[in-house]
């Protein structure tokens, strides 16, 4: 289908898109990459008065060592993500889930900061990202900033922190310098979304298990913490046995979707073996 007649606008300053987002309010649509919009348009499920391209905005886009923290610009797209050897130095599992998402076409035009954004539960990005303890900053009008933590930015399905007259600007990767980390996916068919995905990151030290860090895709409305199995892995031996028995508890709190692909016990049953799976590689076991 042909989207729905809409105005265009591409400004080349955050000041600039801010003051066309507030004036244009409920009627306007902010495309980053396009990856997740241009389908909504073109379906007419959505069919905004104005369009604002964020794509010329320089000042969004880049990846930038921040002591503590990684920082990635929400228009960055994700094959530099994916080849930035900062995050994979210091957040390599953000740069192994990157890996997995799409394929080679879209990472190239698709955005960090636009697929997080979009907060589709089954999207690549959110387990990672919660997972590591990232935090996101949104800018408002008047030069106003602020920073949410990644457990307050998720809200609902398709809906995050970001008000309606603010915009992500950039996303803030803590540090997690010589974790291990794997991102393990299943999906029927080759680029699909995930039916569930698991994101690990696992610190280990003379074969036992100090910290780790487990998140979940599509088990939920949102990207989810498995806390349970976090919890049950500190102070483990990096073993199939201790790993398997922490990761039963992977689906503990979640809701996972039915649907043509699988209904909810069979997503549960998924994040337990995936879960196993993703921990056990992270810890190079």
């Amino acid at each position: 289908m042909i989207p729905a007649p809409f105005d265009y606008l591409a400004p080349t300053t955050l000041e600039e898109a801010l003051s066309a987002l507030a004036e244009h309010g409920d009627e306007a649509k902010v495309l980053a990459g396009g990856q997740s919009l241009l389908p909504v348009l073109r379906m007419r499920l959505n069919a905004p008065e104005m369009v604002i391209d964020l794509g010329r905005i320089e000042s969004l886009r880049g990846i930038r060592d921040d002591g503590d923290a990684i920082v990635v610009g929400a228009m960055t797209p994700h094959s530099v993500v994916a080849t930035d050897p900062l995050v994979a130095e210091h957040a390599a599992l953000v740069a192994k889930a990157v890996e997995h998402l799409a394929d080679a076409q879209i990472r190239h035009r698709g955005t960090f900061g636009g697929a997080l954004a979009h907060a589709d539960p089954a999207g690549d990005l959110g387990a990672p990202t919660l997972a590591l303890g990232a935090e996101f900053v949104i800018a408002g009008q008047g030069g106003s900033t602020r920073t949410v933590a990644a457990d307050d930015f998720f809200v609902d399905l398709f809906e995050t922190a970001i008000g309606e007259d603010e915009l992500l600007t950039e996303i803030r990767l803590p540090k997690h310098t010589g974790w291990g980390a794997h991102y393990e996916k299943f999906v029927r068919v080759a680029h699909q979304w995930p039916i569930v995905a698991v994101a690990a990151a696992v610190k280990a030290e003379g074969g036992t298990i100090t910290e780790a860090r487990v998140g979940l895709t599509n088990m939920g409305s949102t990207p989810l913490r498995a806390r349970a199995v976090e919890d049950a892995l500190r102070g483990q031996p990096a073993t199939e046995d201790a790993v398997r028995a922490a990761a039963a508890r992977a689906a503990d709190g979640c809701n996972p979707p039915s649907d043509l692909n699988g209904d909810a016990d069979y997503r549960r049953h998924l994040a337990t073996v995936l879960t196993r799976r993703a921990v056990l590689a992270a810890a190079g076991a």
